[in-house]
């Protein structure tokens, strides 16, 4: 199964003088979980949101009203640029997974620092494909592989967007960063809690993976992404 590289957020790409520019024409505000979204679905866009500490889930309910993970955002990251660019309603709502500090800006201003700073087009677009790689590889997933593969290349993505964050432990432990309940991730593979739970146990129980209240721990990358790649073939 072809593995979509991870981009570096939007932020990182950019040099001093553009985040210099951006904080001046943005505010920053702070979110927690449990509290009001970064952004909600359907709302009609009004500013861009920049990530500069923390995770958030980009969710959707679906019409039975299960909530269903779609995505995470971490540090660095844009949250809302397609609606934002195109004066479009909200597409999904974005929830804070712990505190967040995120910088706001107007999506007028966004747009005009885009156009004064035309190399900063790049790493929109950047972020824009990457994302679009990222569903049509969830999708190609989904079509063929039974929960446990469609969970263990779930966790495969996340490490590798984790490591973006952080050293692996010893022997190599990747933590998972984004802080989702078992819940979550079975609901971001389209699995049941059962199916989600029984996936857990077998990774479990062949050393892959390691799991607590809200964390997972990936113990063997190597070893999990060969498991998610024979899966998938054999599938």
């Amino acid at each position: 199964m072809e593995r979509v590289p991870v981009t570096s957020p939007f932020w990182e790409a950019l040099d001093d003088a553009g985040r210099a520019t951006l904080r001046r024409a943005g505010r920053l505000r702070t979110f927690r979980p449990g509290g009001e979204p970064l952004t909600f679905e359907g709302d009609v866009s009004t500013h861009v949101t920049i990530i500069m500490e923390g995770w958030a889930k980009v969710i959707s309910p679906t019409g039975s009203g299960r909530e269903v993970v779609l995505a995470v955002r971490g540090p660095g990251d844009l949250v809302g640029e397609v609606s934002a660019m195109f004066d479009g309603p909200r597409t999904a709502t974005v929830q804070a997974l712990v505190p967040i500090k995120a910088l706001n800006v107007p999506a007028a201003r966004f747009r005009a620092f885009l156009d004064e700073n035309p190399r900063t087009w790049w790493p929109l677009v950047a972020t824009i494909v990457d994302r679009m790689g990222e569903l049509g590889n969830r999708l190609r997933v989904h079509a063929g592989a039974d929960g446990t593969c469609r969970l263990a290349h779930l966790l495969v993505h996340l490490a590798e967007l984790s490591l973006r964050y952080t050293e692996p432990g010893p022997g190599g432990r990747v933590p998972i960063l984004p802080q989702l309940s078992q819940a979550d991730l079975g609901s971001w593979v389209d699995a049941s809690r059962e199916t989600a739970a029984r996936g857990f146990g077998e990774l479990r129980d062949k050393g892959l993976v390691a799991t607590a209240y809200k964390r997972v721990t990936v113990l063997d990358l190597p070893g999990l992404r060969a498991f998610a790649d024979g899966c998938a073939a054999d599938s």
